[in-house]
């Protein structure tokens, strides 16, 4: 593995933890009214429809990045919807 793949490989897997301060808020503040509902879902999708491609490439940190980010930002959707849907059955 090259010095710049190993690096990139690091990004892959670094870069997507930082969802985590983003789902920590939205759990503490039980809110998502700041973040668009349908920027978090199309987001959410396209990484779906990416994610049949990333388990066929060969490309490790495409791979690696697809499958770390798919994971986290699924968390992201979720409390998402979840803090949108609460805030309309109260």
């Amino acid at each position: 593995m090259y010095s710049w793949e190993s690096m990139a490989l690091v990004a892959s897997i670094v870069m997507p933890l930082w969802n985590i301060p983003l789902i920590v808020k939205i759990f503490q503040r039980q809110s998502s009214e700041d973040l668009s509902l349908s920027w978090a879902l199309g987001v959410w999708i396209c990484m779906a429809l990416m994610l049949p491609w990333a388990v066929m490439t060969k490309d490790i940190v495409l791979k690696v990045f697809s499958f770390v980010n798919f994971g986290l930002f699924s968390g992201v959707a979720f409390a998402v919807v979840k803090y949108r849907q609460r805030k309309k059955r109260e």
